[in-house]
């Protein structure tokens, strides 16, 4: 009866049937996103960070290097596939003095994704409404072009974009 026909029927492979390759899906872009750069990190103290990294967990950390014209002291912990990047204030206008004076603690600020044409990225973003926090791009920590996207469009996330 019914029973036996359960028994002797084979296992069932369901397969996704579709007319179009699922990359067909997603819109074509005139740049592309790339590997993840980095996660930065606001810290109330940098040397303590930077030993944690270092002397704790043995990773290999960079000197701090001082930006004023993004008004941070930066420290880059590579992870092997990634880094950190270790974010103090310089200066009074300093955009991770506000974040610490929220955060008193520290904690996750942005994280850096590449890109391989800026240019185009920041056009196209404009015309799908994701707001980008400078008209033009900025000379980053790495010595190469990056803007940063708006949190509220972003989900929540700043968002920053680094030319690969």
């Amino acid at each position: 009866g019914l029973l036996s026909r359960f028994q002797t029927s084979g296992p069932t492979i369901r397969t996704l049937s579709s007319s179009k390759p699922f990359s067909q899906n997603i819109p074509s872009c005139l740049w592309k996103l790339g590997r993840l750069n980095h996660v930065a990190i606001a810290v109330p103290d940098l040397e303590k960070a930077r030993s944690l990294y270092k002397d704790v967990l043995g990773a290999q950390v960079s000197e701090t290097v001082a930006l004023p014209e993004h008004g941070v002291y930066t420290v880059f912990v590579e992870l092997g596939n990634t880094k950190l990047e270790l974010l103090h204030p310089l200066g009074e206008k300093s955009p991770i003095a506000s974040f610490l004076q929220k955060n008193k603690t520290g904690g996750m600020h942005h994280i850096c994704i590449e890109v391989d044409d800026i240019k185009a990225a920041m056009t196209e973003l404009k015309k799908k409404k994701i707001r980008i926090l400078s008209e033009e791009p900025k000379i980053g920590a790495h010595g190469k072009p990056v803007i940063f996207l708006h949190p509220k469009d972003c989900h929540g996330v700043l968002v920053e974009l680094e030319q690969a």
